[in-house]
C-alpha cells in the first residue's frame, strides 16, 4: 500500500461527510459515461455459465447478466440510504449490524475509496445464505459470528461494493480489501461476505483469492417498449392473455394504483406503507428489519428517487409497493398489504413497475430476490454474485467445494428457465 494512503474504520456513517462517501459511491465519471446514449457501454463478454447467444442476436434470453456491470447512479450506495438506516435503529449493533465501515483516504485526508461493512452476529437480512455453513463450524467447535459483512443492509440489489471515487484505482481497491482484513483480524471474526457485487468486482475478488458464489434473480429488461401493450407484444399469445386477466382482476372490486414520488410523499403515504409492511412482514418473514422512522428519513432525504406505489380502495389505502429510482433501474424493495385481493401483488410489484421503467425510460427493473412466478410476468433470470474469505482453512475448503457445485446448479437453472420465458420465438426489440 502506497505510504501516503491512511486506513480507517468508522462505526457510523455519522463520521463521514455526505459529500465525499457519495463521490465514491456515484463518480461523476461513472454517471457521465453510463449517459452517453450508447447502448453497447453496458455489454461486455458473458460468462461461460450463461447461456449462447443467438446467432442474429435477437433473441429474447440473449445474454443479460453483463448488463449489471455498469452502474449510473445507485440511490441504494448513497449516504442519505445508509445513514438513514443506521439512524433510524434499522442497522445498528443492537439490530446485528454494527458498523465497521472502511476509508481510504489519501495524505490531506480526502476520501479515495470506501466500503460499506457491518461486523454481523447473525445471518438474517441479507439474501446469500449461509446459515449451512454457520451450522456446520459450530457444529465442529468454531466460531462463525461475528462476520464481516459487505453489503448494503436488507437489499438483494446488485451495485458496486468497493466504492471508488474519480481517479482512484487497483491500488485503493487493494487498500479497501486490506482494511477489511484488518477488520476481521483485530474482531476475532469468521469471515468477509461480499454480496450482490457487480460482475467484474467478483471477478477481481476471485482474482484476490476470495471464494466465488453465483445466485439467481429475476429482472425485466426494458427493450425500448413505447408502451405496455408493446412490451405484451413481445410475449406469447397465451401469456399477453395471461397478465391482462391477471391485471384486471387485480383492478376490479374497484381498486386504483397511484404513483408518489417527489414533493408528493407525505408522511400519511409513509404512515399507511409502514402498517403494510408490518403487517405482511410479520405474516410473511416474522422480523420486519425497517422502523417506522426509517421511511421518514427517506422520505426526507431522497423523496426524488422514491417511487411508491400505493393501493386504494373505498377512498383508503390498502397496499403498496416501494420502490428506489436510479438512473438507469428501478429497484423494487418492499411489499405489503392489509386487504387480501386476487393478483394485486403482481399488479403492485411487477406489472406498475414494468410501467414506469417504460415511462421513465430506465433499463431494467430488478424486484428483488427469489421468485419463479416472476418468469410467467415478463421478468428473465439473472446471474447474481456474491464473494467470501474464510479465514479458517478447513472451512474454506469444504465451502470452495460445495460453490463449485452450486455454481454449476445454479449456471444450469438458469439454462433450464430458458424453457419457459413467456417470450415469443425471435420477437425482436422494437
Amino acid at each position: 500500500m502506497p505510504a501516503e494512503f491512511t486506513i480507517r474504520v468508522v462505526p457510523s456513517l455519522r463520521e463521514v461527510d455526505p459529500a465525499a462517501w457519495d463521490a465514491c459511491a456515484n463518480p461523476k465519471s461513472m454517471i457521465s459515461a453510463n449517459n452517453l446514449g450508447d447502448k453497447t457501454d453496458s455489454i461486455c463478454e458473458p460468462l461461460e455459465s450463461t447461456p449462447p447467444a443467438s446467432s442474429d442476436g435477437d433473441d429474447p434470453m440473449a445474454p443479460i447478466d453483463s448488463r449489471l456491470q455498469q452502474e449510473p447512479f445507485n440511490p441504494l450506495l448513497t449516504h442519505a440510504f445508509l445513514y438513514s438506516l443506521e439512524e433510524s435503529g434499522s442497522a445498528t449493533a443492537r439490530t446485528g449490524w454494527a458498523g465497521a465501515h472502511i476509508l481510504v483516504e489519501d495524505a490531506a485526508g480526502k476520501l479515495l475509496a470506501c466500503a460499506p461493512a457491518y461486523l454481523k452476529s447473525h445471518s438474517q437480512g441479507e439474501y446469500v445464505f449461509d446459515h449451512g455453513w454457520a451450522d456446520a463450524y459450530e457444529r465442529a467447535g468454531g466460531a462463525y459470528y461475528p462476520k464481516l459483512q459487505v453489503s448494503v443492509p436488507f437489499t438483494p440489489a446488485t451495485g458496486r461494493r468497493l466504492l471508488l471515487a474519480d481517479g482512484a484505482g487497483e491500488a485503493e481497491r487493494a487498500a479497501l480489501l486490506q482494511g477489511l482484513r484488518a477488520v476481521v483480524k483485530k474482531a476475532g471474526a469468521s469471515s468477509i461476505h461480499i454480496t450482490f457485487p457487480t460482475q467484474p468486482e467478483w471477478q477481481a475478488l476471485g482474482a484476490a483469492g476470495f471464494l466465488q458464489r453465483t445466485g439467481q434473480q429475476f429482472h425485466f429488461f426494458n427493450r425500448g417498449y413505447a408502451s405496455f401493450d408493446e412490451f405484451l407484444g413481445d410475449l406469447a399469445s397465451r401469456k399477453r392473455k395471461a397478465i391482462r386477466k391477471e391485471r384486471a382482476t387485480a383492478l376490479a372490486p374497484g381498486i386504483e394504483i397511484e404513483w408518489v414520488t417527489g414533493s408528493d410523499l407525505r408522511e400519511e403515504h409513509w404512515d399507511a406503507f409502514f402498517a403494510f409492511y408490518i403487517d405482511t412482514g410479520s405474516r410473511k418473514w416474522g422480523r420486519p428489519y425497517l422502523t417506522r422512522t426509517f421511511f421518514s428519513l427517506l422520505g426526507e432525504r431522497l423523496a426524488d428517487r422514491v417511487l411508491l406505489v400505493m393501493a386504494k380502495r373505498a377512498g383508503r389505502y390498502i397496499g403498496g409497493a416501494l420502490n428506489l429510482i436510479g438512473d438507469d433501474a428501478l429497484y423494487g424493495r418492499n411489499w405489503g398489504a392489509i386487504e387480501e385481493h386476487p393478483c394485486l401483488h403482481f399488479e403492485a410489484c411487477y406489472y406498475q413497475a414494468i410501467d414506469f421503467a417504460i415511462a421513465r425510460k430506465l433499463k431494467r427493473v430488478e424486484a428483488g430476490a427469489q421468485g419463479e412466478h416472476k418468469l410467467a410476468r415478463g421478468y428473465r433470470p439473472v446471474t447474481t454474485y456474491s464473494a467470501h474469505e474464510i479465514a479458517d482453512v478447513r472451512l474454506e475448503r469444504a465451502v470452495a467445494d460445495y460453490l463449485a457445485r452450486e455454481r454449476r446448479q445454479v449456471a444450469a437453472t438458469i439454462e433450464a428457465y430458458g424453457e419457459y420465458v413467456p417470450f415469443r420465438k425471435g420477437s425482436a426489440p422494437s
